[in-house]
Protein backbone atom coordinates (compact mmCIF):
# COMPACT_ATOMS: atom_id res chain seq x y z
CA UNK A 1 0.00 0.00 0.00
CA UNK A 2 1.40 3.70 -0.55
CA UNK A 3 3.06 5.67 2.32
CA UNK A 4 2.30 8.99 3.37
CA UNK A 5 5.44 10.69 1.63
CA UNK A 6 6.01 14.33 0.20
CA UNK A 7 5.77 14.97 -3.54
CA UNK A 8 5.74 17.83 -6.17
CA UNK A 9 3.42 18.51 -8.90
CA UNK A 10 3.16 21.35 -11.48
CA UNK A 11 -0.05 23.17 -11.52
CA UNK A 12 -2.28 21.91 -14.11
CA UNK A 13 -0.03 19.66 -15.65
CA UNK A 14 0.42 15.77 -15.00
CA UNK A 15 1.46 13.41 -12.49
CA UNK A 16 1.28 9.97 -11.94
CA UNK A 17 1.56 8.22 -8.68
CA UNK A 18 1.32 3.63 -8.34
CA UNK A 19 -0.04 2.14 -5.73
CA UNK A 20 1.17 -2.19 -4.91
CA UNK A 21 -0.93 -3.61 -2.61
CA UNK A 22 0.35 -6.47 0.29
CA UNK A 23 -1.17 -8.88 2.52
CA UNK A 24 0.42 -8.65 6.23
CA UNK A 25 2.76 -11.18 5.00
CA UNK A 26 3.65 -8.76 2.09
CA UNK A 27 2.99 -10.34 -0.80
CA UNK A 28 0.95 -9.02 -3.13
CA UNK A 29 -2.92 -9.63 -3.73
CA UNK A 30 -5.07 -8.26 -6.08
CA UNK A 31 -8.06 -6.48 -4.35
CA UNK A 32 -12.07 -7.09 -4.64
CA UNK A 33 -12.51 -3.22 -5.08
CA UNK A 34 -9.89 -0.35 -5.16
CA UNK A 35 -11.07 3.20 -5.04
CA UNK A 36 -9.29 6.52 -4.49
CA UNK A 37 -10.59 10.30 -3.58
CA UNK A 38 -8.71 13.25 -4.32
CA UNK A 39 -8.87 16.39 -1.54
CA UNK A 40 -7.32 19.44 0.00
CA UNK A 41 -6.11 19.23 3.38
CA UNK A 42 -9.46 20.17 4.18
CA UNK A 43 -10.99 16.92 3.00
CA UNK A 44 -12.79 19.33 0.54
CA UNK A 45 -13.10 17.10 -2.76
CA UNK A 46 -10.94 18.50 -6.04
CA UNK A 47 -12.30 18.02 -9.74
CA UNK A 48 -15.26 15.59 -8.26
CA UNK A 49 -12.79 13.10 -8.01
CA UNK A 50 -14.39 11.18 -5.15
CA UNK A 51 -14.32 7.49 -4.58
CA UNK A 52 -13.18 6.53 -8.27
CA UNK A 53 -13.06 3.10 -9.00
CA UNK A 54 -10.04 1.36 -10.28
CA UNK A 55 -11.43 -1.31 -12.63
CA UNK A 56 -9.94 -4.10 -13.28
CA UNK A 57 -8.58 -4.09 -9.88
CA UNK A 58 -4.57 -5.45 -10.00
CA UNK A 59 -1.74 -5.95 -7.15
CA UNK A 60 -0.72 -2.66 -8.87
CA UNK A 61 -2.15 0.35 -10.33
CA UNK A 62 -1.06 3.47 -11.56
CA UNK A 63 -3.92 7.06 -11.04
CA UNK A 64 -2.75 9.31 -13.53
CA UNK A 65 -3.68 13.16 -12.14
CA UNK A 66 -3.76 16.14 -14.55
CA UNK A 67 -5.12 19.48 -15.62
CA UNK A 68 -7.76 20.41 -13.28
CA UNK A 69 -6.85 17.80 -10.68
CA UNK A 70 -3.82 19.88 -10.43
CA UNK A 71 -5.56 23.54 -10.53
CA UNK A 72 -4.88 25.60 -7.22
CA UNK A 73 -8.00 26.58 -5.85
CA UNK A 74 -9.69 29.85 -4.76
CA UNK A 75 -7.49 31.53 -1.76
CA UNK A 76 -4.65 29.09 -2.66
CA UNK A 77 -1.62 30.87 -3.49
CA UNK A 78 2.18 30.35 -4.19
CA UNK A 79 0.96 26.18 -3.76
CA UNK A 80 -1.72 23.89 -3.42
CA UNK A 81 -1.46 21.01 -0.87
CA UNK A 82 -3.33 17.69 -1.88
CA UNK A 83 -4.21 14.66 -0.58
CA UNK A 84 -4.84 11.05 -2.74
CA UNK A 85 -6.59 8.77 -0.53
CA UNK A 86 -6.58 5.29 -2.07
CA UNK A 87 -9.46 2.40 -0.34
CA UNK A 88 -9.15 -1.11 -0.89
CA UNK A 89 -10.69 -4.36 0.39
CA UNK A 90 -9.15 -7.99 -0.43
CA UNK A 91 -9.34 -11.54 0.85
CA UNK A 92 -6.80 -13.74 1.99
CA UNK A 93 -6.04 -16.83 4.02
CA UNK A 94 -5.94 -13.89 6.62
CA UNK A 95 -9.72 -13.05 6.36
CA UNK A 96 -12.43 -11.93 4.35
CA UNK A 97 -13.23 -7.81 3.21
CA UNK A 98 -9.43 -7.51 4.78
CA UNK A 99 -9.39 -3.30 4.31
CA UNK A 100 -6.33 -1.84 2.62
CA UNK A 101 -5.93 2.12 2.82
CA UNK A 102 -3.32 4.43 2.36
CA UNK A 103 -2.71 8.30 1.11
CA UNK A 104 -0.13 10.10 -0.67
CA UNK A 105 0.42 13.79 0.26
CA UNK A 106 2.02 16.27 -2.25
CA UNK A 107 2.14 19.64 -3.01
CA UNK A 108 1.43 21.74 -6.18
CA UNK A 109 3.59 24.12 -7.05
CA UNK A 110 2.18 27.22 -8.54
CA UNK A 111 3.42 28.42 -12.38
CA UNK A 112 3.54 32.06 -12.90
CA UNK A 113 2.10 32.10 -16.52
CA UNK A 114 -0.30 29.27 -15.95
CA UNK A 115 -4.23 30.41 -15.18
Amino acid sequence: MPITFKEHAIEKSTIGFTATFKDMAGDLVVPDWIKWTLTDKNKTVINSRTDVSIIPPASSVDIVLSGLDLALQTGETNLGERVLTIKAQYDSTEGTDLPLNGEIYFIIDDLLNIS
